[in-house]
């Protein structure tokens, strides 16, 4: 096909003329602000030239993060991937990319359309974005206020509502069960009930919360009766709900979630509590110690028994008091004082003592917990441990494996029922961890057992090293070289054995790497 190099020109003269606009405002309540940042973009593109063919808008959308701002994200998607017809994006101002802490952040967005062949152009900015030293040190120190400006913002609005809840004002979220969101004026004088999902319209308004319907009422004070005088725990009192067709607040069947959450809230008692978890600046959520907790007690009516409501959270304390590993150990020592020995089954059987498990995730292990009390069982039960090691390794080391055969292109598939791993539908492969053994004279020694009921063509014998904590190097052995079914290895072997060894698993990705020939005529 013939292509006219006037026609090409004139199409590369066009797209210099065409530009897309990005405008982002903050939330839902600026009903107007795209269509003034709009505006602005309109008359700078009639003032030099440009014809905006495409806009990207993000509405309601926060300026500190990138997640959640689609339009963007399409933007950089167009612009990287060469389907942007337009040589200049346009934007209102520096603070449209992000009012982020980080200035570099906002920096590389412009930088990223910049590398693809798109400009950047700043609206309603008193400079312009030419490269020039000058236009470099404004848009630092621009982006620098922008994400001052929301540090400031941050602190303004948390001292707003932390004052707020100090009046007993409640600040967003559901009421819960049991309880309804109340709107009264700036007098305090009630106006209505608000359903779910309905917020106030008027900005000095304000929502207090006040008891819920009676059998709601009836059904929360149940639970924490249930809970603290049956000794019922929440999966249970959970049961009974549902069994009883009680849905919770959201019109769901209770779950032993719900249940506890209903048991550790603050507003049964009448108390307003705020600040538990915090997200400032959409950096990391993060979950505040208590003495940072902003509250108002006795803000509400109550629905709960204070003294009940006491009780509960003495009973959720003592469930989830975390024992101290020195009171571990000296109960393990006591029952050890008493019996003679230790055993899974003798700690499980005894009173006001954690479980085998809690001591086996503690510390380690059972065998670890002993030797911390300084207890030594008659039976050496060290292999035990080593083989839960090297249990627990080799369904990583298989992954290994195929991750590595994978990027070369080699076909591999793993046999869920006795772990062969069978490559480019030609060989089998098994995998075997070898555990390292010090002999007396502190030698090191590892023992190879071959699978050869299961008929692989090749077996990768992993030598672990000391502690079996990770591979130490790689034996790539084809059965049909191995007269034995055992092989036993040392620090230094024969070299017919040695030819075998590599350090990684590169060289087995290597050979299964699939090649196209020419056939030869």
């Amino acid at each position: 096909m013939k292509i006219s190099i006037g026609s090409a020109e004139d199409e590369k003269t066009a797209r210099l003329r065409r530009a897309a606009a990005y405008v982002r405002m903050s939330t839902e309540h600026q009903q107007y602000s795209t269509e003034n940042q709009l505006d602005t973009i309109r008359l700078f593109a009639s003032d030099h030239g440009l014809q905006i063919v495409q806009i990207y808008t993000d509405a309601g959308k926060s300026g500190l993060r990138l997640e959640g701002r689609d339009a963007l994200k399409q933007l950089f998607d167009d612009v990287e991937g060469g389907r942007a017809d337009y040589s200049t994006i346009l934007v209102y101002d520096v603070s449209r990319w992000g009012r982020f802490q980080d200035p570099d952040v906002s920096a590389s967005y412009e930088v990223r359309c910049r590398q693809a062949g798109v400009s950047v152009q700043y609206c309603a900015e008193q400079f312009s974005n030419d490269g020039s030293p000058i236009s470099n040190i404004v848009k630092s120190v621009k982006r620098m206020m922008a994400g001052e400006y929301s540090r400031e913002l941050s602190v303004k609005v948390f001292a707003g509502q932390s004052r707020l809840i100090a009046l007993g004002y409640r600040q967003g979220g559901p009421a819960g069960y049991g309880l309804r969101r109340q709107l009264v004026d700036a007098s305090g004088i009630p106006k209505e009930v608000l359903e779910q999902g309905k917020h106030k319209s008027i900005q000095t308004d304000r929502i207090v919360l006040i008891p819920g319907p009676d059998d709601e009422i009836e059904a929360i004070q149940l639970i924490y009766r249930f809970f603290v005088e049956e000794g019922r725990r929440e999966g249970e009192i959970a049961s009974w709900l549902n069994s009883r067709g009680v849905m919770n607040d959201r019109g769901k069947p209770w779950t032993r979630g719900t249940v506890h959450q209903v048991l550790i809230n603050e507003k049964y008692i009448g108390n307003n509590v705020w600040n538990r978890c915090s997200f400032k600046l959409k950096e990391q959520r993060i979950r505040n110690k208590p003495d940072e907790w902003v509250r108002a007690d006795g803000a509400f009516t109550p629905i709960v028994n204070s003294l009940l409501f006491r009780a509960a959270q003495e009973i959720i304390q003592a469930r989830s008091y975390r024992m101290p590993d020195e009171e571990m150990l000296e109960k393990l020592r006591g029952i050890y004082t008493r019996h003679g020995y230790l055993s899974g089954l003798l700690i499980d059987e005894s009173e006001n003592c954690p479980s085998s498990s809690a001591y086996q995730h503690r510390f380690g292990s059972l065998i670890r917990s002993y030797a911390l009390i300084g207890y030594t069982p008659e039976r050496d039960y060290q292999y035990v441990e080593a083989n839960r090691r090297l249990r627990r390794m080799h369904p990583v080391l298989l992954q290994r494996v195929i991750e590595e055969i994978a990027t070369v292109g080699g076909n591999i598939v793993m046999d869920p029922e006795n772990d062969l791993l069978q490559l480019n539908e030609e060989l089998l492969i098994s995998l075997v961890l070898c555990r390292c053994h010090l002999s007396a004279r502190g030698s090191k020694r590892w023992k190879i057992r071959f699978d050869l009921g299961l008929a692989p063509d090749i077996t990768i014998a992993v030598r672990m090293t000391e502690g079996e904590e990770s591979p130490l190097d790689y034996y790539i052995l084809p059965t049909i070289d191995m007269a034995s079914p055992n092989l036993r290895l040392a620090d230094g072997n024969e070299s017919d054995i040695e030819i075998y060894r590599f350090d990684n698993l590169q060289i087995l990705a290597e050979l299964s790497r699939r090649s196209v020939y020419r056939r030869v005529a």
